[in-house]
């Protein structure tokens, strides 16, 4: 067992970071109070590899392990969510997916540029009555002919207004319930497609989300992605890459709610003296740095459970539910350690209270994990090898 991160994580870290603090930081307030970033950032981090940052060359990627994911995903956040949030959906829960229940021309054609950065790739679960319980979905495929004919809607789909291609999900036989959903790629470009976004979001507002339309939306088969039947084992697959990328940059939020909540302490002074000296105030830096040190274990561990193609739904559940509830109360601490000024915009931490709840809620609630790590002890849920798992690393 090795806790020390290889140089080549390191030397990414550093390489993140370096984005972050040039790239990011120094605009992330104006964009933010806009609602919008620079999609000039897709390209910057395209020409850093990071678009396909664990996908294997052979498909256009970096070929790095799925660790290097949980590190850029954990750097981007200190920067602002909405950063993380788009790696995640377009690698986390859209290339990766392709690459473990895509057919080789399917790959070609959509993870390739996805992984170069030429595309960018969403997911489409969600909709208006359907959140955690998947099976409540009235997104419809029908057959018809060659192809089928998709009918619905989709709703807080990130990216909803800039990807190019979305993994959607929608019932093939509704009297199957479960084993009635199939799995889609579908291309922006096609009639029948519409997108709007979503606006007055409580946070991660620099951030694309919003709803999907598919009115008639015509689908060749060759964009059916695994087999009639299989699109909720490929969500919950889906979900596991997802899940830990959030895990992982949550760490990241935690990382910047302690050097804010550090450097603000050190200056300030109340009753004589920094407040830094003041017990209360240490006990809310040691329980960031406590959740921060014990989310990073558990994230890491999912990695290296996903590097050796070992399934990890359990673990990597236990680190998203973990992360995002330490993530959320690091940032309310930071906000009660700069007092009045935390609650103005004129420091960073207000932006991550508000950024800290939305992964608390999505890719399963806290609730939802709380539930399914409960039957696992209780021996009610138990795991077996999907029969499409994705690729060990170091790829072939």
């Amino acid at each position: 067992m090795d806790f020390e991160f290889s140089q080549e994580h390191e030397l990414l870290r550093k390489t993140v970071r370096q984005f972050v603090d040039n790239e990011i930081s120094p605009f992330i307030a104006e964009w933010d109070s806009k609602g919008a970033f620079d999609p000039i950032i897709w390209r910057r981090l395209a020409d850093l590899g990071l678009m396909g940052v664990c996908i294997p060359e052979k498909y256009g990627g970096s070929s790095m392990d799925y660790n290097s994911l949980a590190v850029v995903c954990e750097e981007l956040e200190r920067g602002d969510t909405a950063f993380r949030t788009a790696v995640s959906v377009h690698t986390g829960l859209n290339s990766m997916t392709l690459l473990q229940w895509g057919t080789e021309q399917q790959k070609t054609k959509f993870l390739v540029p996805q992984a170069k950065g030429e595309k960018i790739g969403a997911f489409g679960l969600t909709e208006p009555g359907a959140g955690s319980d998947v099976a409540a979905l009235s997104t419809t495929a029908v057959r018809d002919g060659e192809g089928y004919i998709l009918n619905g809607q989709k709703t807080w789909i990130s990216l909803c207004d800039i990807a190019d291609h979305f993994i959607v999900f929608a019932y093939t036989d509704k009297v199957k319930k479960h084993q009635g959903i199939s799995a889609f790629i579908v291309e922006r470009t096609r009639e029948g497609f519409s997108s709007k976004a979503i606006k007055g979001k409580y946070g991660i507002r620099s951030g694309n989300t919003g709803e999907l339309f598919f009115d008639d939306l015509q689908i060749p088969a060759e964009n059916r992605l695994g087999e009639e039947g299989e699109g909720f084992k490929i969500a919950m697959a889906a979900l596991d890459n997802g899940r830990f990328t959030v895990a992982a940059g949550a760490c990241g939020l935690m990382m910047a709610c302690l050097e804010e909540s550090v450097k603000y302490c050190r200056s300030r002074s109340a009753f004589g003296k920094p407040i830094a000296e003041h017990q209360l105030v240490q006990q809310m830096i040691a329980n960031m740095e406590a959740g921060y040190q014990m989310s990073r274990l558990l994230v890491y561990r999912a990695g290296e459970m996903k590097n050796k193609g070992i399934r990890n739904t359990r673990e990597t559940s236990l680190a998203k539910w973990q992360a995002c509830n330490f993530a959320n109360k690091a940032a309310d601490d930071a906000m009660q350690i700069h007092g009045a000024y935390g609650y103005s915009d004129e420091y960073p931490v207000a932006r991550f209270l508000r950024n800290s709840k939305a992964p608390v809620i999505y890719e399963g609630t806290r609730e939802i994990h709380t539930i399914m790590q409960a039957e696992y002890v209780l021996g009610k849920r138990e795991d077996k090898k999907l029969n499409r798992m994705l690729p060990a690393w170091p790829f072939e």
